[in-house]
């Protein structure tokens, strides 16, 4: 549309999660690497390892350029809050598939990230990001991959597509269960999940049946590494760094669904930092919106 275009990107490799979080396997890192290029080809000037709210603030930014469009993902980790979570050897879904996507550490020692390779791996979470894990876990050389889910199959939130991948390989799934907490070893490193055994009670507010525990069914499951894979809430440092940006309840940027507005006149927003977690596909549309709504603003003034 004849604009100049900056990107500034946090990691020292542009993808976002497409680079750090979607496994090889799924989407292989040269189709990536070839779309970054092509943007950089159109004349876009990408600074790397670039941490806006940290080295300038958004505020900042608008008064070197005239629109800032904020796509800065779903990247805060969600925990279950439940004893052992900081045992050596538990994982959140982010570090452990950052570290085998974006940083090589299948690859260790040529690359120099380690990375707990256990032979009995749990993965706690139902969605797509708890399939990639899982699998991952298979691909770095775990003996047995456990996928623990709170409700049955019919309720996971994940493509059919992915658990059947993931059956197909051999990850072994433990539904109507949840973990209460993480017991360690004398070294401090997880070495048992305890789980309680789940029912399925009525409905709860996202339509699934709500999981009920079985009072006196516990009981211990042995593993050597955990990886947390139950969600993600959207990074709070832009939020956080820039005033007068109108965030939901669970920090969520509010934007126009049909143009990508803020509340902060010259900023936009799309992507997961305005829907939670959800797709590529999702984020891409956003993008596009944004851009059609951006060149607008520019041509006309009007907020």
């Amino acid at each position: 549309m004849g604009h100049s275009v900056t990107i500034f990107e946090a990691l020292h490799k542009p993808g976002g999660v497409l680079v750090y979080g979607i496994p090889e396997f799924r989407l292989p890192k040269a189709i990536v690497e070839r779309e970054v290029n092509f943007v950089q080809s159109m004349g876009v000037r990408l600074h790397l390892s670039y941490v806006v709210g940290k080295l300038k603030a958004v505020d900042e930014l608008l008064s070197e350029f005239d629109a800032v469009f904020v796509g800065t993902g779903a990247g805060l980790p969600t925990f279950m809050g439940i004893p052992g979570e900081n045992h050596l050897g538990v994982y959140s879904a982010n570090e452990y598939l950052t570290r085998s996507n974006l940083m090589k550490a299948y690859l260790f020692p040529k690359y120099d990230t380690p990375i707990v390779r256990g032979k009995r791996v749990a993965t706690v979470g139902g969605g797509n990001v708890a399939m990639d894990s899982a699998r991952t876990a298979l691909r770095l050389g775990a003996e047995e991959s456990i996928l623990i889910y709170r409700r049955s199959r019919e309720e996971m939130p994940a493509r059919q597509a992915e658990i059947h991948h993931a059956e197909q390989e051999g990850v072994k799934l433990t539904l109507l269960t949840n973990p209460v907490r993480y017991i360690a070893d004398e070294r401090g490193w997880v070495k048992e999940v305890e789980c309680l055994r789940m029912e399925l009670g009525e409905p709860d507010a996202s339509g699934r049946r709500r999981p009920v525990p079985v009072k006196g069914s516990e009981y211990r499951i042995p593993v050597d590494t955990v990886v947390v894979a139950i969600g993600n809430s959207p990074n709070p440092l832009i939020p956080q760094t820039t005033p007068g940006l109108e965030v939901a309840k669970h920090g969520n940027v509010v934007a126009d669904p049909k143009t990508g507005r803020t509340s902060k006149k010259g900023v936009f927003a799309g992507g997961d930092i305005v829907t939670g977690a959800a797709t590529v596909i999702l984020a891409m549309g956003a993008g596009r919106l944004a851009a059609n709504s951006i060149d607008e603003y520019l041509k006309t003034g009007e907020w």
